[in-house]
């Protein structure tokens, strides 16, 4: 049978049972415990999807609801028709068993070990879910496929997966017509590096596909790498817009974090832009529905670098620093 899903996480179908592959982690899941109706989910990234297949009523547990962004989700939590089981200091093991849901959802973390453990001698499948190791952004969007299945929505999952993948071609299509293609600098010092993205990250893959010019595009790396001050200054030398600073409000901001930024070309002339289009609170909307609309976070890019193929529409998760 043919797998479906991404490099990292895939399925294919096996008699009586669907076999899961998650990165190292392997599930034969017999067909006669699908669709999960009651999933609890251990990481807010993961809600993008359940949202994207109007599958927010089938969970009944979430840990951090600060960092979750919809709406939809604090109603339901307000509701009580959906409880808060901790957070990842401390999972509130005890109630989580007391809700006995079907399965949990989560990003693998060695360290709840332990934790997943007790879980599972409860009978309880933790579904480990690692949307961030995937490389590109339809991958990444790729993954509602798995959950889709998961949770009896696949024909729905197939048909919204479809329609980001025919939008973020589109736009791809649009972008690379532009004779245009504008130097750019990515991500911010932590300490005394620069993690700038890697080449062949899912930010590195996002400007090429808008058809910038980004300045570590040679890099062979898949995340963040660090770098020197000294070393993107000199290749950072008439880069036109610096992307993804952080959730920062104001351009003063970021010189509290290194004075040396004021320095450089792309801070005194440039444009900079930062994730936080949509935020509230510590929740950002980037990284939640952003996660899964692949073709919307395209999109904002283009908007930034072509202004002319989408004039006056507004960015939906980017912003510019003033």
């Amino acid at each position: 049978m043919e797998q479906v899903g991404t490099k990292n996480i895939h399925f294919q179908e096996s008699g009586n049972q669907l076999l899961l592959q998650s990165g190292t982690h392997h599930y034969e899941i017999d067909h006669k415990k699908l669709p999960f109706r009651k999933i609890v989910l251990l990481n807010s990234s993961l809600v993008g999807y359940f949202l994207e297949l109007d599958a927010g009523n089938l969970l009944v547990g979430i840990s951090s609801p600060e960092y979750i962004f919809s709406e939809e989700i604090h109603q339901l939590m307000n509701e009580k028709k959906i409880l808060n089981i901790g957070n990842e200091q401390k999972y509130e093991v005890e109630k989580i068993l007391a809700l006995k849901p079907d399965a949990i959802f989560t990003n693998y973390v060695a360290s709840f070990g332990g934790t997943y453990d007790i879980l599972k001698k409860n009978g309880i499948p933790v579904i480990f879910i690692d949307e961030y190791l995937e490389e590109k952004p339809l991958d990444k969007t790729k993954i509602i496929k798995i959950i889709g299945k998961l949770i009896g929505k696949e024909q729905q999952a197939a048909a919204k997966y479809a329609e980001i993948e025919r939008n973020y071609n589109n736009y791809k299509n649009l972008a690379q017509k532009s004779a245009k293609k504008p130097k750019v600098l990515t991500n911010e010092m932590y300490g005394n590096q620069w993690f700038v993205a890697g080449g062949k990250s899912n930010l590195g893959q996002f400007l090429v596909d808008a058809n910038a010019a980004y300045i570590f595009a040679d890099n062979q790396d898949t995340k963040s790498v660090p770098k020197s001050f000294e070393e993107v200054f000199v290749k950072a030398n008439n880069a036109e817009f610096w992307m993804n600073v952080g959730n920062h409000q104001s351009k003063k901001e970021l010189l509290q974090i290194n004075s040396q930024y004021a320095e450089m070309q792309v801070y005194k002339s440039g444009k900079i832009y930062t994730v936080s289009g949509k935020i509230q609170g510590s929740s950002n909307d980037y990284f939640e529905r952003g996660t899964v609309r692949a073709d919307e976070v395209l999109k904002d890019y283009i908007q930034i670098f072509h202004p002319e193929i989408f004039p006056n529409e507004a960015l939906t998760y980017l912003k510019m620093l003033k």
